[in-house]
């Protein structure tokens, strides 16, 4: 196999970046960045550590991030497993990489920064749904702040629903579970219980 091994290399295979490709990253959020990250009800959020990467997926109906001013996001974080994987990275290495997705467009919206973990009780209280809090608030400071084009959700299909995959044919998660376990697991009953047991436990 040949690899590039420099960025020598990696330059003269690909060439300059597109002028417009550079023009349209900005170190805060614009008028027009603003409602794009304000539709977004799903994001991925990348962040590193001394263990590795870790990219997690993040959603919420009405805007996944709360825009605090043109430099600051914030972003509660919902019961979950209580893996932490995100927040122990961001305690040792604040770095993120954030990727935001806007159901039926081909814009996606990314933005690096660093981020801190906020318990401060009324950050956390504004963000009570349902009357339940979320346990902390991650504050990401933007670095850069740019939109993607649509070319990846083109040759994706990804919101045309004449190609999204048929559920049954994938693997459940209690049957994920069942083999990862050997066999410790329900497959059935965890699947059956699934849609009471997040609901319950969704905020």
């Amino acid at each position: 196999m040949t690899e590039i091994t420099d960025i020598e290399a990696l330059e003269a295979l690909y060439g300059p970046a597109n002028p417009k490709s550079l023009v349209k990253e900005t170190g805060h959020i614009t008028e027009q960045y603003a409602r794009l990250i304000e539709a977004s009800p799903f994001m991925a959020l990348a962040t590193v550590g001394p263990e590795g990467l870790d990219c997690s997926p993040r959603g919420e109906l009405g805007g996944v991030v709360r825009i605090h001013d043109e430099r600051t996001l914030m972003m509660p974080d919902r019961r979950g497993n209580n893996r932490t994987d995100s927040l122990r990275n961001i305690v040792r290495d604040p770095r993120v990489a954030l990727l935001f997705l806007l159901p039926g467009s081909g814009t996606t919206m990314r933005v690096n920064g660093r981020a801190k973990i906020s318990v401060d009780p009324d950050l956390i209280a504004s963000f009570t749904i349902n009357g339940k809090q979320p346990r902390s608030v991650i504050v990401i400071e933007t670095d850069a702040v740019y939109f993607q084009c649509g070319k990846a959700i083109v040759r994706s299909k990804l919101w045309d629903p004449d190609v999204h995959t048929d559920p049954a044919t994938l693997p459940t998660a209690g049957q994920i579970l069942a083999q990862m376990s050997d066999d410790g697991t329900d497959a059935a009953a965890y699947d059956e219980q699934w849609p009471e047991r997040a609901q319950q436990t969704m905020w």
